[in-house]
């Protein structure tokens, strides 16, 4: 039996801040149990829910010398959905109202959090074949297991896997600081190591020392080899080529069931979604305010509403695509003040046909999945992407830009031979977006009969995380 660790900055259900969490707490589940034992480790912050802390057992503690001083490290344990959670327990690291801050404590934290994570592993008794690292703030474990670690005899024979959920995010300070909380040597820090444009990068570390690299989409893994999605490791990314691969992540088809779903007032499958799926668009409708009425073409947006998810070509055309009473579009989310405001200004100057939530719901979410007949995501980069999955799943049809995850998962339609999940446009382009959502327009109302195909073909796509579970057995199986 192979054994695995999961190590990361978050998880759900015990702390989220993004589609990490959804990763890591959920992937672990569907692995092979006969062949793979799979156990996933966190930090204990203090914000986790206390009903989960409760549930929590001791295992163990000891103390890691960091930055000179003598630190507390303790160990919980519980298992979740079959799953065994480790958490490092630190309250000077770990305390606070969210698991992220100040960004130099964030540093620091996940430079303790790294030491304190391997040094935990012969306590517990769990040696895991593949430690399996997720994102910057775990970015030092390869590097760590190809240094003092790897002297001692319970770690000598560990592979590291790094996978990149967002390359933008790097854990990039001053080498000097890096430097001291690592406890590295000057070795290290050299342009080939942890060295970036004369900073310390703690993503580098991982992508330099791990065995094998992956990231969230096969698409996302070729862009990432180019100057424009590289964000300054493009050089790195192409020298390690060989070993870097994409594996599409999945979604958890019980928690987005539309048959089974509490969050949506109706339920349906992919038999009855003709006849029961426009009754969440009225509800819909009605909750928020909007005109009702069961024929007209929904567009919902859940996103965070930053830069990245392409907001700026919505900007651009928002008043084209009103033009016509023909279109609503519902908007869920939080983000940068400027499009928050936008939003807000479109929905009073579209009474009745703009719905801007500027908030987080998750049971809101589900309710925009289920109602809108599009779902719209025009990313500058995606990736991987998770919304496009639970829209195709809900039989809403994605309209998105071909980037990353999304060109991955959404085929793109053909009227000439009927095929496609979705509509996609290929280059950043405000207008090109907005020709595209018009010909989805004028198949929705003008082709009702191959809309509902492209819903049908959409639904039977699997895009669970069992599916993306089978890839990384064969990449742990290679290791």
């Amino acid at each position: 039996m192979k054994k695995v660790l999961f190590i990361a900055s978050e998880a759900v259900p015990f702390i989220k801040t993004g589609g990490l969490a959804d990763v890591v707490g959920s992937l672990p589940k569907y692995f092979d149990k006969e062949e793979f034992d799979v156990r996933v480790m966190i930090p204990k912050y203090s914000c986790i829910k206390q009903e989960l802390k409760d549930q929590m057992q001791y295992v163990s503690h000891f103390y890691l010398n960091f930055d000179n001083q003598d630190r507390y490290v303790g160990i919980m344990t519980m298992e979740f959905a079959g799953v065994t959670f480790y958490f490092i327990d630190n309250e000077e690291f770990f305390t606070g109202p969210k698991p992220y801050g100040d960004f130099l404590w964030d540093i620091q934290k996940f430079c303790f959090f790294d030491k304190a994570a391997l040094s935990a592993l012969p306590v517990i008794g769990f040696q895991p074949d593949i430690v399996h690292c997720h994102d910057w703030q775990t970015g030092l474990i390869p590097v760590h297991l190809k240094d003092k670690f790897r002297e001692g005899e319970f770690f000598w024979s560990m592979r590291s896997v790094m996978t990149i959920h967002n390359l933008k995010f790097q854990g990039v300070w001053d080498m000097k600081t890096i430097q001291a909380y690592s406890g590295l040597a000057d070795y290290y820090f050299a342009p080939d190591k942890l060295e970036a444009y004369g900073d310390g990068n703690m993503l580098k570390g991982g992508l330099v020392y791990a065995d094998k690299i992956t990231t969230v989409s096969d698409s996302y893994a070729e862009e990432i080899k180019m100057p424009f999605y590289g964000e300054g490791m493009d050089g790195l990314m192409r020298a390690r080529s060989g070993n870097l691969a994409g594996i599409v992540n999945g979604i958890d088809y019980n928690e987005f069931d539309p048959e089974h779903d509490p969050n949506i007032p109706y339920n349906y499958n992919a038999v009855t979604f003709r006849k029961e799926k426009v009754k969440n668009k009225t509800a819909l409708q009605q909750e928020l305010g909007l005109d009702v009425d069961p024929k007209k073409f929904m567009i919902g947006i859940v996103s965070r509403l930053t830069d990245q998810k392409g907001l700026d070509l919505i900007q651009y055309v928002m008043d084209e695509m009103c033009s016509s009473d023909d279109l609503q579009l519902v908007v869920l989310g939080t983000g940068d003040e400027k499009y928050e405001n936008m939003f807000r200004h479109f929905a009073w100057k579209y009474g009745g046909r703009v719905s801007a939530n500027i908030y987080y719901s998750e049971p809101m979410s589900h309710k925009i999945y289920a109602a809108c007949d599009a779902f719209l995501m025009p990313s500058l980069f995606e990736p991987c992407g998770l919304s496009q999955l639970i829209s195709l799943r809900y039989g809403t049809v994605p309209i998105v830009r071909e980037t990353g995850g999304l060109r991955d998962t959404v085929e793109p339609y053909n009227e000439y031979e009927s095929k496609g999940t979705g509509f996609s446009f290929a280059n950043y382009n405000a207008h090109e977006m907005l020709g595209m959502i018009r010909y989805a327009k004028h198949i929705y109302y003008d082709k009702k009969r191959e809309w509902n195909k492209i819903i049908d073909r959409g639904m039977a796509r699997d895009y669970s995380w069992a599916s993306s579970a089978r890839k990384y057995e064969d990449l742990y199986r290679w290791m």
